[in-house]
């Protein structure tokens, strides 16, 4: 399944955060990629101590908030660190990449390059997509909304 937590408003992150720790409570593989997020957040912290695994990609930065970034370098870092999510996903009975939408709203990634992402992604592993910005094409796509 692919789940895809979007809109204005709190609660995106919070309800990954949720599934996560449900999932390791059912004794699952877990794990939560975060991406545009540049300050320690403390639920990667609790998620760690908790045995999931925790990986950020801070180096990728919201050209909103760093205007003078080159978007390309963005772009093909955000490619590399999705190509290294498919590439392990398999092993993980859940996969959350914390937001993964804003990638596609702030012109990081395009919209082609999430949907070819999506439609790649392991059938067997869940994975679930956070963040504002999620195109109706995202969203047809997806099982849970």
């Amino acid at each position: 399944m692919i789940h895809i937590y979007t809109g204005e408003g709190k609660g995106k992150t919070t309800a990954s955060v949720g599934l996560s720790v449900r999932a390791k409570g059912r004794g699952k593989r877990v794990l939560y990629a975060q991406f545009l997020k540049t300050e320690k957040a403390g639920e990667t912290d609790m998620l760690r101590n908790i045995g999931i695994d925790v990986v950020r990609y801070d180096d990728v930065k919201s050209p909103l908030f760093y205007p003078h970034i080159d978007i390309n370098e963005m772009r093909k870092k955000a490619r590399e660190y999705l190509k290294e999510i498919i590439e392990v996903a398999s092993k993980y009975h859940l996969v959350v990449i914390d937001e993964f939408n804003n990638l596609v709203k702030s012109g990081i990634l395009p919209e082609a390059d999430a949907i070819e992402f999506m439609e790649s992604f392991p059938e067997k592993t869940e994975l679930v997509l956070t963040g504002r910005g999620a195109t109706d094409e995202m969203i047809k796509r997806a099982d849970y909304v």
